[in-house]
């Protein structure tokens, strides 16, 4: 059973920042993709990035572009997701997930990832 456990959520202004954590136990973060999805209140779970095996980024959300970065250390087993100048509508349940194979589909579809950590909450003030 793979655990994914995420870290680094809080509250913030608009305009800040916040760098959220996604520690992989037993899962190879090298060869998987992982991805970033979130949760709006009354919302269904969107996907907002990805990052293939090969370290290739897929946005699934076109409103984070230019302010959202998802990277990988290899070393530490975890996935960041650094999101900058947050803005109130980012406010939502952000979990962490994986698929059991290095590619990240297209579609941000929930549907498509296996794996799903408890997720961290972002609240982001006006």
């Amino acid at each position: 059973q793979e655990q994914l456990v995420e870290s680094g959520g809080g509250s913030v202004q608009a305009g800040g920042s916040l760098r959220l954590s996604c520690a992989a136990s037993e899962y190879t973060v090298r060869w998987k993709c992982m991805a970033w999805f979130r949760q709006a209140p009354g919302k269904e779970r969107e996907g907002v990035l990805a990052i293939s095996a090969g370290g290739i980024t897929a946005y699934y959300t076109d409103s984070v572009k230019g302010r959202f970065t998802i990277s990988q250390d290899y070393a530490k087993n975890t996935v960041y997701l650094q999101m900058n100048s947050l803005k109130p509508e980012d406010t939502a349940m952000y979990y962490c997930a994986a698929r059991s194979d290095g590619y990240c589909p297209t579609s941000g579809s929930e549907y498509e990832y296996s794996y799903w950590g408890q997720g961290t909450q972002v609240t982001v003030s006006s």
